[in-house]
């Protein structure tokens, strides 16, 4: 009783139990909306009665929001139904959503209603907000790109579905200590997720291993092996004030009641009995399981198949529910009602899988299914590096699913055969261009050359990275098929990355534009620079970024301890941490800067311009390189941040846990952000988009969408240094020769290092990457030694250029007026039109 007793007492307790507990699911007026979601804390439990602390009012709110998107939901798939246009399925690995709560009540355009009814219940919808976990559904640009594009399908209307896999524990949630990167097991569904519904009535089997039966008639039959069953999780996707609400269906791999064996049970072999349950659950358990081992490659590819399997099957059975009712039809017309894209190599097993589909279970023979699959199927590129292009081994292939590779061997034969009658210029190339290497070392399917062969179009994510796949990894396929290649420049929904995550600059664009039409038409933006030189709108301008530092700041002390100036250059880089993307180039700008200032007199610092320095990202747990670059990092900031002659002009933070949610403070937050990346080897970015949408100035390479970015808002407002993409491979070739001479400042970082300077952690393996001209892990493949002095040349003009405060924020302000080309809505619009043929099916 005492327990009890004590919640009784809370505040929140008492104004809780005052509000009646009545059902209103579409309730409008704050009084109402209380109500729905007292009832929902009553008659829809998920804690112990008599509580009403801000975790279970988050999840009575969430619930109460939700019965307001399922009416909107079935709405909207019962008008799809009756219209019956063709839809598109997106299918990703990844899907980075952040928090759903804060989004949901913001396209709904009922912010206002829910802060007034959880006043109302004792609480702020800004610490309601907060229980809220992200996903652990994606690791980085290619999830969030995916969830921006939900996002505008909806907002756009577009009769769509995103299909993914119901992760149970991501990838991994971080923790940084004196050893540096540490992982664990993300908690997101250690509770529940309020937001998605369970469809037991859709489930389809998944069949593993096995063999292939051929049939008297010469039809094949893939028999035996493991089967496990997909179970459906729909999460609602609501469009910026539309009526439309999409869904992200989740697949969640699980085993029967028939498949646990009681007698093995019953006799001791609990772990035999139970063997088939225990392999399903493994399925969906963390997203990019280690591949070191044939275990991990199997239980990767099973992951791929998995979705693959389980949503073809869905489109398939929902092509046919409505072709049913509407008398005769034929296989030919389903290009015509259903496009499928596959973001990335991942879904790639959707070629071979709906083939067998066609015609192992629905009869069709092989030119009717190829024909079929190939005006179906569209495949979007994301990278160049050669690591990442996946390729699978036959053997795990063969073994995993022997008739999917049946059926790759055949198009492969069949593209060979095509070439050798049509392309004999192209014979001496068919090494490098078929589907299959059975190079005898090391026999593989290369999945990008699947993708490319059979899908109707493919296309790249940023101009310059299109271009690349065009005049290098995909030159000889142009030259077959010219027309299949496009660019699809990506882009971010500026709903969650401008609208709701920074209120204060969303105002002041409203009230100059008079109008919130920005929100869906986001070119509007351009009419922000006849005010540039406003002096008035530059002070509305530096309070609302001036209130975004502020919550930063709190926020980074409250999660890493170290308090930082807001009058500081917040300098941001925040990404996936890979030699690549050059964290390393950051860091090491970083000491040479710490070193100058050492050497600096008191009154020559004051002359500088403060800086405190932000990274944020994740680094594979097995990526040993990139964990060494996190660990540099925590130990200079250790250094710097606990030196009182310098900490006042430098400060060097880790953010730990980079996650949507950290990305919706950190991103308003900035005003130079880190986009240094190879030139040549970033697909696009989206991050870039990000923080120039938010008047944040980007200091960068000409690479990936930067070049567009920089096109867009003017190369005087674009900090720009390195190597560019075309003379990338001849500076390889010369540092290969023995011809690179480092600079001297390069080299002193590298010395201050190896010094002791920031503890006695050995750093020669990641500095030796840096240094000498070849071999692997070494020779400094990714240019961080002839970038540098451009770098620090460029950091140069940054430090002058925030001394003069109206110029920066005239840049700040033109960054902003010139990312309307940047939004995911322009880029689904393109999507729709020029790849899927589809159209907006509003409900009316």
């Amino acid at each position: 009783m005492a327990a009890t007793a004590e919640v009784n007492d809370s505040p929140a307790y008492d104004v809780s139990a005052k509000i009646p507990a009545v059902a209103h699911p579409l309730a409008e007026k704050p009084a109402e909306i209380a109500s729905n979601i007292s009832y929902h804390a009553k008659f829809s439990p998920h804690f112990s009665p008599f509580k009403f602390e801000p975790e279970q009012a988050y999840h009575a709110t969430a619930e109460s929001v939700r019965d307001r998107l399922v009416q909107q939901w079935n709405e909207t798939y019962r008008h799809f139904h009756k219209v019956d246009p063709k839809q598109t399925y997106y299918l990703s690995m990844e899907y980075l959503q952040g928090r759903a709560l804060t989004n949901a009540i913001g396209n709904l355009n009922i912010q206002d209603a829910y802060g007034d009814a959880l006043k109302k219940l004792g609480h702020e919808l800004e610490d309601i907000a907060e229980q809220e976990k992200d996903a652990a559904l994606g690791n980085g640009g290619l999830g969030r790109l995916a969830s921006c594009f939900l996002d505008s399908m909806a907002t756009l209307n577009l009769p769509a579905w995103g299909y993914g896999l119901r992760y149970k524990y991501g990838l991994f949630k971080q923790r940084i200590t004196k050893e540096g990167q540490v992982e664990s097991a993300e908690d997101w569904l250690e509770k529940f997720s309020p937001w998605e519904v369970v469809r037991h009535d859709i489930v389809y089997p998944v069949r593993f291993f096995g063999h292939v039966e051929v049939n008297p008639d010469g039809s094949r039959k893939w028999v035996c092996g493991e089967v496990v069953q997909a179970l459906a999780y729909d999460v609602p996707i609501p469009g910026y004030k539309t009526k439309n609400t999409i869904s992200l269906r989740l697949w969640e791999a699980k085993a029967c009641a028939e498949d646990f064996n009681l007698f093995q049970f019953n006799d001791g072999q609990y772990e035999a009995a139970a063997q088939l349950h225990s392999q399903a659950q493994q399925i969906c358990a963390v997203l990019y399981p280690g591949d070191a081992t044939e275990n991990g490659k199997l239980l990767r590819l099973k992951q791929q198949f998995f979705l693959c399997s389980a949503s073809l099957q869905d489109i398939i059975f929902r092509f046919k529910e409505r072709k049913l009712g509407k008398g005769s039809w034929q296989w030919s017309e389903f290009p015509s009602k259903v496009a499928v894209q596959l973001n990335d190599t991942h879904p790639t097993l959707s070629i071979p899988e709906l083939m067998r589909l066609l015609m192992d279970h629905e009869g069709l023979g092989w030119d009717e299914a190829w024909d079929v699959t190939t005006r179906t199927i569209a495949y979007t590129n994301h990278t160049v590096l050669p690591e990442a292009l996946e390729k699978w081994s036959l053997a795990v292939m063969r073994k995993l699913l022997p008739r999917h590779m049946e059926i790759i061997e055949e198009i492969d034969k069949r593209f060979i055969a095509m070439i050798r009658k049509t392309r004999t210029d192209l014979e001496s190339r068919l090494s490098s261009i078929c589907i299959v290497d059975d190079n005898p070392q090391k026999p593989v399917v290369r999945m990008a050359n699947l993708c490319v062969v059979s899908a109707h179009t493919v296309n790249g994510v940023a101009q310059l990275h299109s271009d690349i796949l065009k005049s290098e990894l995909f030159a000889d396929y142009v030259s077959i098929w010219p027309k299949k290649f496009q660019n699809k420049t990506n882009g971010i929904t500026p709903r969650r990355w401008l609208r709701f995550c920074s209120p204060e600059l969303s105002s002041i664009i409203t009230k100059r534009l008079r109008s919130e039409q920005w929100v869906t038409n986001l070119d509007l933006l351009a009419g922000l620079r006849q005010f540039a030189d406003d002096a008035d709108f530059q002070a509305e301008w530096f309070a609302a970024k001036m209130a975004n530092k502020q919550r930063l700041a709190q926020y980074i002390e409250r999660v890493t301890g170290e308090s930082i100036d807001p009058h500081s250059l917040f300098d941001i880089q925040v990404k996936r941490i890979h030699e690549y993307k050059r964290q390393l180039l950051n860091i090491l700008g970083a000491i040479y800067r710490y070193k100058k200032l050492k050497e600096m007199s008191a009154e020559e610092r004051k002359n500088t311009t403060p800086r405190t320095i932000m990274f944020g990202g994740k680094a594979f747990a097995t990526y040993t390189n990139a964990k060494r670059i996190v660990k540099l990092v925590n130990d200079v900031g250790a250094v710097v941040n606990n030196d009182p002659d310098i900490n006042r002009y430098l400060k060097v933070v880790f953010v730990p846990n980079y996650n949507v949610s950290v990305a919706e403070i950190l991103i308003p937050g900035s005003e130079l952000s880190q986009h240094i990346s190879t030139a040549g080897m970033e697909a696009s970015g989206t991050s870039n988009m990000k923080f120039a949408l938010n008047g944040c100035l980007i200091i960068g390479t000409l690479d990936g969408a930067n070049v567009e970015i920089r096109e867009e808002i003017g190369e005087e407002n674009f900090f720009l240094f390195g190597a560019t993409a075309d003379e990338v491979p001849r500076l390889r070739k010369e540092r290969e020769n023995g011809l690179f001479k480092p600079d001297p400042r390069f080299e002193e970082a590298k010395h201050f290092i190896r010094r002791g300077a920031f503890g006695s952690y050995d750093y020669n393996p990641l500095l030796e990457s840096l240094e000498g001209n070849t071999g692997y892990g070494r020779g400094d493949y990714f240019l961080v030694g002839h970038d540098f002095p451009s770098y620090m040349d460029a950091q140069a003009r940054v430090d002058e250029a925030y001394k003069d405060r109206k110029r920066w924020l005239k840049m700040s302000i033109l960054s902003t007026a010139g990312s309307g080309k940047f939004s995911s809505d322009r880029t689904i619009a393109q999507y729709a039109k020029e790849i899927w043929n589809i159209k907006g099916c509003p409900l009316p």
